[in-house]
């Protein structure tokens, strides 16, 4: 399995531990919730699907309403299957959440990670915000070294360039000073309309799924021509 499968198979799962959904649902959800996925098609998603329902981790219903039962064979087109977490998938979930290596502190991986925080132990929080901040702290000290050995043979673009990429892993390494501040202190984030009230969620938390690190520090930007195949 690829890395970014990887990825999409484990924010499915979260998504769907939130609430049975259909492909488009599931696909709306992580374009606009989880923006590392802008750029992907129904042709990645349904064989995802597939995957897990094959590993028993979900399983397929038919639609929830009457109506949409009914309406089915009038307009010849299929009842859209709503897809429901297992027992097992959950517990597969809960194992994903738990894990702190390496892999968490990747780009992408920290996105997906960090989208789910609100469903992740603080321990678990702190590790990976550790983890992502040890990363990125060890990258920039590469890039000033870089820098600082190539700088008389740069032009100004490219060294324009050069400390525009550093300004923005120095960017995120504060934020994450500031994450990781909070949650030694036992400050929980809030995401907005709550009203100051807890998130509803019985794990120990900070703010509810689908938060995602600022935009520019660790997701990429919209990809053009994102269409349904």
């Amino acid at each position: 399995m690829s890395r970014r499968s990887g990825i999409l198979e484990f924010a499915v799962l979260g998504l769907l531990r939130e609430s049975p959904m259909h492909g488009y649902e599931l696909r709306k959800r992580l374009n606009t919730s989880l923006g590392v996925f802008r750029a992907f098609s129904y042709g990645t998603l349904y064989p995802c699907l597939k995957t897990l329902v094959a590993n028993g981790w979900l399983i397929e219903e038919p639609g929830n309403t009457a109506e949409e039962a009914h309406a089915a064979p009038l307009t010849g087109r299929r009842a859209k299957i709503v897809y429901r977490l297992t027992a097992e998938g959950k517990e597969h979930f809960e194992q994903l959440l738990s894990q702190t290596g390496p892999d968490a502190y990747e780009d992408e991986t920290f996105a997906a990670r960090f989208a789910f925080f609100g469903q992740t132990s603080r321990d678990v929080r702190m590790r990976v915000l550790e983890g992502r901040r040890s990363r990125l702290e060890e990258r920039l000290e590469k890039m000033r070294a870089s820098l600082a050995r190539t700088r008389e043979r740069l032009d100004d673009y490219t060294l324009e360039l050069q400390r525009h990429g550093m300004e923005s892993v120095e960017r995120e390494v504060r934020w994450l000073n500031e994450l990781i501040e909070s949650e030694r202190a036992g400050r929980d984030l809030r995401s907005p309309g709550t009203d100051g009230a807890a998130p509803q969620n019985t794990q120990d938390t900070t703010g509810a799924p689908g938060v995602l690190p600022r935009p520019g520090d660790v997701l990429r930007p919209d990809t053009p021509g994102d269409t349904a195949t």
